[in-house]
């Protein structure tokens, strides 16, 4: 039966808080660090937006990763629901936190062995995360059993294809993704870079572009390379405080590849976002495989 285990996941899903509570889909919160101030990433829109505007006022963030305690609880809350758990954070490439996890999940075995426990090391990030996610729910729903959707879940995550663009190279030095020189350099060039998720689920170069509206097209081109016949997928684009340039993705996809399907449109969550800044645009759709 479809109900008979729960899909449960990470605040850097990014997916909105609604779309998690009309599901039933429990997550764990990331925090970060703004002003001072501890944040828990709710998954609102509110607060997504609050960290963009006082990034865009000056002040700059810092994200941790989760405890391994702090996993076992949240596991351990699921386990006394009585029913097994799928579970999705971001991928270990970019995350410490997937160790603390894995160790939650064999304590959690171990404390409840009548349950069964999942941690799919799903080599997607944010709006892929997301997509992800979303995908194996769908089949849940659909009557799909808890082994159908680990199945699914392995199978389909490298078919999640994506494209990012930062606008602001300033905040990947911040970050120290990125250095000095070449932040200046770049930013004096208006160059901005566009991100891809390879196969290991590491960020990667794919190309470049002068200004953000090329960038964006280039986003939007590289499409072909990766998606097969387009007829009927969904897009999910995310963006960190510019819904203009969600739209104007949109509404070129649209133009581009007129048979696709559905276009999700939704503001990218705090973890990635207070490492990319405000200004960045991600697209996430089902592909026939990485070109990385």
């Amino acid at each position: 039966m479809a109900q008979d285990f729960i899909i449960a996941t990470a605040s850097t899903s990014d997916l909105d808080r609604s779309y998690l509570d009309e599901h039933n889909i429990p997550f764990i919160s990331y925090t970060f660090v703004i002003d001072g101030h501890v944040v828990i990433d709710d998954c609102r829109e509110q607060t997504k937006k609050e960290l963009f505007t006082k990034m865009r006022q000056g002040s700059l963030p810092s994200t941790a990763q989760i405890p391994e305690y702090n996993y076992y609880e949240f596991f351990k809350g699921l386990a006394k629901q009585g029913k097994d758990v799928l579970f999705f954070d971001m991928t270990r490439a970019v995350s410490n936190s997937f160790n603390n996890c894995e160790a939650a999940v064999q304590a959690i075995r171990r404390d409840f062995p009548d349950r069964r426990f999942y941690s799919v090391d799903t080599r997607c990030i944010s709006a892929g995360l997301a997509f992800l996610v979303y995908q194996t729910e769908k089949r849940k729903e659909a009557g799909a059993s808890f082994d159908e959707c680990i199945r699914f879940a392995e199978h389909y995550k490298l078919k999640v294809m994506h494209h990012f663009m930062v606008d602001d190279l300033q905040w990947l030095r911040r970050g120290g993704r990125l250095s000095n020189a070449a932040a200046i350099a770049g930013t004096l060039l208006n160059i901005k870079p566009i991100l891809y998720v390879s196969d290991e689920g590491t960020l990667v170069s794919s190309a470049k572009a002068r200004g953000k509206k090329q960038a964006l097209l280039q986003m939007i081109k590289s499409i072909k390379k990766d998606i097969g016949d387009p007829k009927g997928k969904e897009f999910f684009v995310f963006h960190a405080d510019c819904p203009q340039d969600a739209w104007f993705v949109s509404d070129m996809i649209r133009k581009y590849y007129p048979e696709a399907g559905e276009i999700t449109i939704q503001t990218e969550g705090p973890t990635i976002g207070s490492h990319v800044g405000p200004g960045f645009v991600c697209i996430v759709y089902e592909g026939e495989g990485r070109f990385f």
